[in-house]
């Protein structure tokens, strides 16, 4: 007689699983391409968001009901791919100036009385700011056509231990910076942003009423970026 079957002995079953077709393959590689671009779109507003609340607070909210002393640059001048060298001779590209608020004066390297005033009220309005100085850089551009070797007065370089300075061609330089008409730049101090961006520039020929009211405007713009600009680069 025939042994009877174990329970263990059942006989085996298929399964045939059907196979992904390549419409439903590219539909499932489009939807994860688009949930993957979302999710980009959602890191880079989250980046975003803190620059556009500070520059909406300023621009729109105005705070404390006062409208800025500077001009706004519309649209903003990014800084640009410029090679400058410093007072060592060592190259700089201006674009390695980001991540700070820059208060930038230009003259030639004979530095008038003019020049002087400006290099002064920038290391004065730096000062200014407080515990608050170390967001703002203040840089003097050397803009010599045709005498890049023009050296800087010895009687200057004391004062600016803390400035950056840094020669320019001037060709460039008037292809970046603009100054109100019938003025010139060396007239003007200009503002750039931490995003590296030209966004602001002061009257001309300053007097002891405008350069208080420029200090308002930085003091204003140091506390709408504060939640997100950082002292150091």
């Amino acid at each position: 007689m025939p042994s009877p079957q174990k329970a263990d002995d059942e006989p085996l079953g298929l399964t045939v699983h059907s196979q992904p077709t390549p419409g439903a393959m590219e539909a499932e590689a489009e939807g994860r391409t688009r949930i993957g671009r979302w999710k980009m779109m959602v890191v880079l507003l989250v980046c975003a968001a803190p620059v556009v609340a500070s520059y909406f607070t300023y621009y729109v909210l105005r705070p404390e009901g006062r409208r800025n002393f500077g001009t706004l640059i519309d649209p903003q001048r990014p800084l640009p791919d410029m090679v400058a060298t410093d007072l060592s001779g060592r190259a700089v590209n201006l674009r390695e100036l980001k991540g700070q608020w820059l208060l930038i004066s230009t003259s030639s390297a004979d530095c008038d009385a003019a020049c002087a005033r400006h290099l002064y009220l920038q290391r004065q309005l730096r000062e200014g700011l407080g515990k608050e100085r170390d967001r703002l850089d203040w840089i003097w551009l050397v803009a010599d056509s045709g005498t890049a070797n023009a050296t800087v007065p010895d009687a200057l370089r004391p004062a600016l231990k803390e400035a950056t300075v840094l020669r320019v061609p001037a060709a460039q330089l008037a292809q970046w910076l603009a100054a109100e008409p019938q003025h010139t730049l060396s007239e003007h101090l200009y503002l750039v942003d931490p995003i590296g961006n030209w966004m602001m520039r002061f009257p001309a020929q300053l007097d002891d009423k405008g350069v208080g009211r420029t200090k308002r405007d930085l003091d204003r713009l140091m506390r709408a970026a504060a939640f997100w600009d950082n002292a150091g680069r």
